[in-house]
């Protein structure tokens, strides 16, 4: 691998490349899935090949293959080349990338039990013992929908380019996701949609304990089918949003939007647009207690990286600071653009992919509250622990967050369930009126959809429970 891969660097440099950078990338593993009790169409994960992406003629241009001998290798090489050259002058200033310190490391991450040790029967046995104790905790309500998938999968890159970096990684991952559907007649529905994912072994299924886990979710969801009564009609009230609910707020309104190509307008037509602007840098944005991060370097977390796939070290990016919009996610790219250091944010999912800016591990940083000293606070409110759906605009500043289990809050006690609270608010809105944050940290995975053609790549949300004020509820009767 590594020997094509420096034959690749070589022949860009000696054909037109100011620049060059070569990846080679095996992906391994498999994913099994249950439906209704049921298997369904399983999956091998088996992906192998090699891309380059060259600076030539002012421009960039990108190329892959799958077919690594030498002939294959070099007409990609002049794919990318002539790529960059067609585009040539029609660019409103060359694109360049930042300068950026040599790296030369080789990291993996080890394991307990090999995650491509484990066959279709022993993913299928812990999936319909999942299915089993599901179906076992349905009393009086039914699951007419269950839809459970475990995949894992090893990853392993070779990263070089002409400035000298060179960096060797293995990284294995495991996923279990899962969508439940509840009914009861005369109650309707309840769904509940999640992910679990980490960084590890296949050991971390056991340390997931997933069949009471399952367990546990079904049981809330006949609860909430059961008990939950329609949310009140106070105009305003304080809410209190737990971990799940403040990490998706946190990627969707502040991860995407403070992604710097989509500041400038490269992701306009594959994936949206920013309300931020460049200089809105420094600006206030939220209340003193918020912190909003993203780090990849947290261990075994589903978004997990040493380095990213322009072979810069990674680091903790502090997007908000304390209220004020403090950094943005860069690659060298857009690095340059701002006259900033790239921050590592660049990712791809795959060898024939172009890397482009990425979110890892979007959260709240926790603060210094104990959950009950957060519902103390609270005459009357709202406690929105998970949710059930949510929605954002295209730009990242109207959202809409619909709530699952949640309870109301009387004189800082949890008392019935609610059905479907709807939180619509502005992002600045939301971060401005957060006054208590707890020590709670918590995290859930996800994929995350960028790009065209669209990549999807592991992260984790999340953060702890956070107390907001004075918000105006939605529901549904």
């Amino acid at each position: 691998m590594e020997d094509i891969a420096r034959y690749a660097l070589n022949y860009a440099l000696s054909h037109g490349a100011n620049y060059a950078e070569v990846r080679l990338q095996r992906d391994n593993g498999s994913a099994a899935l249950l439906k209704n009790g049921n298997p369904e169409v399983s999956s091998l994960i088996k992906n192998y090949g090699i891309g380059i992406r060259v600076l030539a003629h002012g421009s960039m241009g990108f190329a892959s293959t799958n077919i690594l001998d030498r002939e294959n290798v070099s007409e990609c090489i002049l794919e990318a080349i002539s790529m960059a050259k067609s585009v040539s002058g029609r660019l409103r200033k060359n694109i360049d990338f930042s300068s950026n310190a040599v790296s030369n490391e080789k990291w993996n991450v080890t394991t307990k039990v090999d995650v491509n040790s484990i066959g279709f029967d022993e993913k299928f046995e812990l999936l319909l013992d999942i299915e089993k104790a599901t179906i076992s905790s349905c009393n009086d309500f039914k699951m007419p929908n269950r839809l459970f998938i475990i995949e894992s999968e090893e990853t392993e890159k070779i990263f070089l380019n002409s400035e000298g970096s060179f960096v060797q990684s293995s990284v294995p991952r495991v996923s279990f996701t899962y969508i439940l559907t509840a009914y009861k007649a005369g109650k309707g529905t309840a769904q509940r949609f999640n992910q679990k994912g980490e960084t590890k072994g296949w050991e971390v299924t056991n340390e997931w304990n997933l069949i009471n886990f399952v367990a546990d979710e079904t049981r809330i969801l006949g609860k909430i089918l059961k008990q939950a009564v329609a949310p009140p009609k106070d105009d305003r009230l304080d809410i209190l949003l737990g971990s799940e609910v403040v990490g998706i707020i946190c990627h969707e309104s502040c991860g995407h939007p403070f992604e710097a190509d989509r500041i400038i307008g490269r992701e306009a037509a594959e994936a949206g647009e920013s309300f931020i602007s460049p200089e809105m840098l420094g600006q206030k944005i939220g209340s003193d207690v918020v912190t909003v991060v993203d780090d990849p370097t947290l261990p075994n977390s589903y978004g997990f990286y040493l380095y990213d796939d322009e072979g810069v070290k990674a680091r903790r990016r502090d997007l908000i600071k304390n209220g004020f919009i403090n950094t943005f996610l860069h690659n060298r790219e857009t690095a340059i653009e701002f006259e900033v250091e790239t921050n590592g944010s660049s990712r791809s999912e795959a060898y024939n992919k172009e890397p482009i800016i990425r979110m890892a591990n979007t959260y709240m940083d926790p603060g210094d509250y104990k959950l009950n000293e957060l519902l103390e606070g609270i005459s009357y409110g709202i406690f929105m622990k998970n949710f059930m759906e949510w929605n954002i605009d295209d730009k990242r500043f109207n959202q809409r967050y619909v709530g699952l289990e949640a309870y109301e809050i009387i004189k800082g006690e949890l008392k019935k369930l609610i059905r479907n609270p709807i939180l619509e608010i502005t992002t600045p809105a939301l971060y401005s009126s957060v006054d208590a944050v707890g020590k709670d940290l918590s995290f859930n995975a996800a994929i995350c959809g960028k790009g065209d053609p669209q990549q999807g790549v592991p992260v984790w949300t999340g953060g702890p429970s956070i107390r907001v004020r004075k918000m105006r509820l939605g529901g549904l009767p």
